[in-house]
């Protein structure tokens, strides 16, 4: 699999992340098939931030933590983001990530 097609494929998973749910890079990579290949998709996420149809603040790392946030406008805008959408974060973390976690392994059957 090439670079852009693997982009292509992350994007629309992260497309499909629900308003209010967050996912991880690994979720993602491991849905894709890729399961080693987190960091690949964190790449993918760091080119996403000029494609406004990709809602890259719903990703973040495997504990919750807004890795990801200095990839955005500013350097609150990921938290923003998802506060909007109702996601509490402390701390550059998600509250209640286990029930907020969107795997798209089980959601995209």
């Amino acid at each position: 699999m090439n670079k852009e097609n693997f982009f292509s494929d992350v994007y629309e998973v992260v497309r499909e992340v629900p308003s209010g749910r967050v996912t991880t890079y690994g979720a993602i990579a491991s849905y894709l098939g890729m399961k080693r290949s987190a960091r690949m998709v964190g790449w993918a996420m760091n080119a996403a931030h000029a494609l406004p149809d990709v809602p890259a603040h719903r990703v973040v790392n495997r504990s919750g933590l807004l890795t990801g946030k200095h990839h955005f406008s500013s350097p609150t805008a990921m938290e923003e983001a998802l506060e909007q959408e109702g996601v509490k974060v402390v701390n550059d973390k998600v509250t209640a990530f286990d029930q907020l976690f969107w795997d798209p392994a089980k959601e995209l059957l």
